[in-house]
């Protein structure tokens, strides 16, 4: 457990930094093109344009990062003090403070966080904008200082120190070794706080004192990835053979590492394969002399080649060393696939990849299985989702008045995945979890949504299933049934669990206020909310349409004591996984009985009008209102 919780620290580190830097890939782009054309050894050797290349890598680039460090923490405010604290640390240094900048950019912005909670509900009418203003100014005004005089001296002998072990380790031929913790590190996740944390900074002034860096070659070289990607398209089996070709393209032309972790984590052996290709490339790129004289991001050969010195030794070492590295990956690749034994599931290894992440992977959907046609005469139409509380039903309840609208006789449910009935003929979930729900009925026809109130997947459906579909009358009466809830739902959206105006800078933040509400209002026992973060962070609870509904995860239910809802409003919205939010519905369901008002709530959130509505609503009994017209 210690170690499982060591590993999710440093991947939140790793995607912190990543967050800080990847925002900003675009100017590091500018400024790698700038330094490739006008440098003394570029392509188009100009001495005035030039001059632009020193600034944007010692001033540019350390305050966007500095500025988007304090922004993750507290928003435009966090930004602003984060930037003019990063100016200390690189008016404090003649090295680029790429790592200053990410000290000096989330620290502003959380002094600057406190400070404004600190003094919430304490300045008197009239006075914000001048407390605001002061308070930025002078509190970053100090953090200037305090990064002049410390922390730029503290990062200058740091970064001294690591480039004095990089130039040891290439004089001793030893940099090659670096791929033991590297490739490693990218199939668990860790690449970002390697590559943003420290590759990057140092390459960044081996590049403005020497011209180029290898250090910048690494991480990025497609080379080892792509060898056991065609290792599997002559030796793999089954669904692992059939997608290895597609999988290689974008792994090679488009850069994205991450669509062949899933093929490693099938046959763990071949991280021997990943690492041996490392070191082989690095080893030739050692000895050619390779190097990149920008930051290569995506790791594309695309993007390798454009921040390649201009001469022709530099293109031959580098694409030699992302050759090497193929070529040697991919014989020690097929070697393992040709003598292991292990049954290769590329589905499962898909989802084991997403736990590791601990996020949402922007391919994993592309190793689900390929399904043929929508099955004939469906009568049983199941959403499911982790509890069975919250998404699910809010999804059913649409589908099932579509189905309605259609003249189709379907029952259309909602459950939690463990308990998906077997008799199930369409499943219906989140993308994220639909491997699961596989895994449950492989025998159904699943579909996968990412906007549970806006999805076009259900009017795909009701156009396929209106082709072909005859129904029972008994399964007409049981379908009826199902949204027909005995249970009483008054009380269940009260006025003063409606909240207006509400600001938050995090979606933790907002979600541990709806807990905090649904536990006041005796609803849940206080372990709810933590179990409504662990729900979040397992599948994300936004619904589409700026819509959210945090909900606890299903063994949770045992600390629900009753159903209710709290509605907040948040005008300016929060990020939920980069999706904002401006209508949060905090959930505890308890024996169906918050189904019905759920329906309604679903079906009112659906029709992007009443959002509007809903969020500009100026009393809590207009809020409700709308949701109750529907």
């Amino acid at each position: 457990m210690a170690q499982s919780n060591i590993k999710v620290a440093v991947q939140k580190f790793g995607n912190f930094l990543s967050s800080m830097v990847m925002p900003n890939i675009g100017a590091f782009i500018a400024w790698g093109l700038i330094t490739a054309l006008f440098i003394p050894t570029g392509f188009f050797p100009n001495e005035n344009l030039a001059k632009l290349v020193d600034p944007m890598v010692k001033y540019l680039l350390p305050l966007l990062i500095g500025y988007t460090g304090g922004k993750l923490v507290h928003d435009q405010r966090g930004g602003v003090v984060g930037a003019i604290a990063t100016m200390g640390v690189i008016v404090g240094s003649d090295i680029p403070m790429f790592l200053g900048a990410m000290i000096m950019g989330p620290l502003g912005g959380y002094i600057i966080k406190k400070f404004d909670q600190f003094i919430e509900g304490k300045v008197k009418t009239g006075f914000e904008m001048l407390i605001n203003n002061f308070s930025a100014g002078i509190l970053g005004g100090i953090l200037a200082i305090l990064a002049f005089l410390g922390v730029s001296p503290a990062v200058d002998g740091f970064t001294g120190a690591l480039v004095v072990g990089v130039d040891w380790m290439v004089a001793h031929g030893l940099l090659p070794l670096t791929s033991i913790l590297i490739e490693p590190a990218k199939i668990l996740f860790l690449n970002n706080a390697i590559n943003h944390g420290i590759l990057s900074p140092i390459g960044a002034e081996q590049i403005r004192t020497n011209g180029q860096s290898i250090l910048l070659l690494l991480e990025t070289n497609p080379g080892p990835g792509l060898g056991i990607l065609l290792a599997y398209c002559f030796f793999g089996k089954g669904t692992a053979k059939q997608s290895a070709p597609g999988a290689a393209i974008i792994h090679f032309i488009g850069g994205i590492h991450e669509i062949y972790f899933p093929y490693v984590l099938m046959r763990p052996l071949l991280i021997i394969a990943a690492i041996l290709g490392g070191m082989s490339g690095v080893f030739t790129f050692v000895l050619l002399g390779g190097g990149l004289q920008a930051v290569a991001s995506p790791g594309s050969i695309l993007a390798i080649l454009a921040a390649t010195p201009g001469n022709v030794g530099s293109y031959v070492a580098n694409i030699s060393g992302v050759l090497v590295a193929a070529v040697v990956s991919f014989i020690v690749g097929s070697l393992i696939l040709k003598t292991g034994k292990q049954t290769e599931d590329l589905d499962e290894a898909a989802r084991k990849m997403q736990e590791m992440k601990g996020k949402k992977s922007s391919v994993a959907g592309s190793f689900t299985k390929q399904q043929g046609d929508v099955p004939a005469s469906v009568q049983k139409i199941v959403f499911a989702c982790d509890a069975g509380m919250g998404s699910s039903a809010m999804g059913a309840s649409l589908l099932r008045k579509k189905v309605k609208q259609a003249d189709l006789n379907i029952s259309v449910t909602n459950t939690a995945i463990s308990n998906i009935p077997s008799d199930a003929q369409i499943v219906i979930t989140q993308e994220e979890l639909t491997p699961r729900a596989q895994n449950k009925v492989p025998d159904a026809y699943h579909i996968s949504v990412d906007n549970f109130l806006s999805s076009p997947e259900y009017d795909k459906l009701i156009d396929q299933l209106k082709n072909d579909h005859t129904t029972s009358k008994a399964e007409e009466e049981k379908n009826v049934s199902a949204e027909n809830y005995t249970d009483s739902n008054d009380g269940l959206l009260k006025e003063e669990n409606v909240f207006l105006n509400q600001h938050f800078s995090s979606k933790e933040e907002a979600i541990r206020f709806a807990g905090s509400v649904l536990v006041k209002g005796g609803y849940v026992e206080e372990n709810y909310v933590e179990a409504m973060i662990e729900r979040d962070n397992m599948t994300s609870t936004y619904m589409g349409n700026d819509v959210a509904i945090p909900h606890g995860t299903e063994e949770a239910k045992k600390n629900v004591l009753r159903s209710g809802f709290t509605v907040i409003q948040v005008p300016e919205g929060v990020d939920f996984d980069g999706e904002k939010v401006r209508l949060i519905f905090g959930i505890a369901g308890k024996d169906g009985t918050h189904l019905e008002i759920l329906s309604g709530i679903a079906i009112t959130c659906s029709d992007m009008n009443n959002i509007e509505k809903m969020v500009h609503a100026k009393s809590a009994k207009e809020l409700m209102a709308i949701i109750q017209s529907n």
